[in-house]
């Protein structure tokens, strides 16, 4: 086991991990950027080592920078939590270069996997049913109009980097085909250094359902079920639960293996989420794979009563996974509602400052994964997330009933957060009848009194 590991990120879930090191009895090393000097949950690191100026990029994505780190704080592993370069095979590929551990995939798995395009060749060697669209990247305009005359307008143009619906256009006809195709091209490789795009045809009002699994260096890999984060503005996931609501046990277990059999075959080790989309009579396609632990982690860990940032670190060891896939339930119901620094009112706009008045929920089934304080000043640099409120109850309907009751109870002043917005999200009836689709909030959301 690793007697020292550095933590390569920022926030809630440099917490986390540095809080399962604790457990474990191992000692971590926190980077911090200027910004986040003072930060409190650096003083629970063994030690913090300032990394650079705010900008994530002169920071938290400098590479050079954070193996410096890591010599100088003489650690054996490095956690990168997730963004920043949590799905960089290259930083990957440094950190064993340097005789480090990466606590992740391999960097050969995640480039296989963090290409779209290669993604999906792997799942249909896995035999994991997948969109219908074109084989690979697209090479010219020509070859788009043939591909989407085959496989029917509307089509979905996706990069084959990165995530968040950057490189992302619906088109509807061959007009929307050529002006999308630019448009998105000239997206990506603005986000993501990849301006590679390709065709999938555009499945209406899906329902967004992921697998989380972990697999080992021996051959073991496991699922510990679904989650559903259908619920989304923008691409961006607003609420996550699990079980599904409404999703036929025959479907979510043919899931669940498939998700299993598609990480296998790439050879993949480590903790990462399959996702699938799914269709109005239940039929589930593989989009993507993410690389990494996710924000909504604490869904899938309550349900299954399992510790994942504490397995990641076990199998980056080298240890066997402690169970088999017979041995993990689904317990309960789990849902997690992400409360950001936003403005939902304004058009989410970017809400920074100094949090004035903080009072949490509690009681039973409430958990809440923050690094924010009373006094905490946001800084305007990062991602506006600043917790997780996540419950675990027996049933969906005592789960809906306590988060309602958590919601109220939340107190923050000095900023502006998303919590009106939550609350109006669960007292809605389509949402508590599990009634909700990737657009549901596009389509019936004001964003000034609820729903249309």
């Amino acid at each position: 086991m690793f007697q020292r590991i550095l933590v390569a990120n920022r926030g809630e879930i440099a917490l986390r991990v540095i809080r399962a090191c604790r457990d474990m009895g191992i000692e971590t090393v926190a980077v911090f950027s200027q910004a986040d000097r003072g930060a409190h949950y650096l003083s629970l690191a063994t030690e913090a080592i300032c990394i650079g100026p705010p900008a994530a990029v002169d920071s938290y994505l400098m590479i050079n920078r954070i193996i410096s780190a890591a010599e100088v704080g003489n650690v054996q592993a490095i956690h990168p939590g997730y963004g920043f370069l949590s799905e960089n095979a290259h930083f990957a590929e440094v950190c064993r270069t340097c005789k480090i551990e990466f606590i992740g995939p391999s960097h050969e798995a995640m480039a296989k996997l963090g290409d779209k395009v290669s993604a999906k060749l792997i799942a249909r060697e896995a035999k994991v049913p997948t969109v219908p669209g074109s084989d690979g990247l697209l090479t010219d305009e020509g070859e788009a109009i043939r591909v989407a005359a085959q496989i029917g307008y509307p089509v979905l143009i996706k990069a084959t980097a990165g995530g968040g619906g950057k490189g992302m256009r619906v088109a509807t006809d061959e007009a929307s085909l050529k002006s999308g195709l630019k448009s998105a091209s000239i997206e990506a490789e603005s986000a993501f250094k990849n301006g590679g795009v390709y065709l999938e045809k555009f499945i209406s009002k899906p329902r967004h359902v992921e697998v989380q699994i972990i697999a080992d260096h021996h051959g073991n890999a496991v699922h510990l079920w679904e989650r559903d984060c259908s619920l989304q503005r923008r691409h961006q996931k607003l609420v996550e639960e699990s079980p599904a609501p409404n999703l036929p046990l025959a479907v979510r277990e043919e899931m669940c293996k498939a998700a299993v059999r598609l990480v296998k075959t790439a050879g993949y080790t480590n903790a990462g989420t399959v996702e699938f989309l799914v269709d109005a009579d239940h039929n589930f396609y593989f989009i993507e794979v993410n690389a990494r632990i996710q924000v909504e982690h604490p869904v899938s860990e309550l349900v299954s009563g399992t510790d994942l940032v504490q397995q990641q670190i076990r199998v980056a060891a080298g240890e066997v996974l402690p169970w088999k896939q017979k041995n993990i339930p689904c317990n309960g119901s789990a849902i997690e509602v992400r409360i950001n620094a936003e403005d939902p009112a304004n058009n989410f706009r970017g809400s920074p400052g100094k949090i004035t008045k903080l009072r949490v929920p509690g009681g039973p089934g409430v958990r809440w994964d923050s690094h924010v304080y009373e006094g905490y000043t946001v800084p305007p640099y990062y991602d506006s997330l600043i917790g997780k409120l996540i419950i675990h109850r027996p049933t969906r309907e005592e789960s809906f009933a306590t988060m309602r009751r958590a919601l109220a109870e939340f107190t923050i002043e000095g900023i502006k957060t998303t919590i009106p917005l939550l609350k109006e999200i669960f007292e809605n009836a389509d949402f508590a009848a599990g009634n909700v689709d990737t657009t549901y909030i596009e389509r019936t959301w004001s964003f000034t009194g609820g729903a249309k």
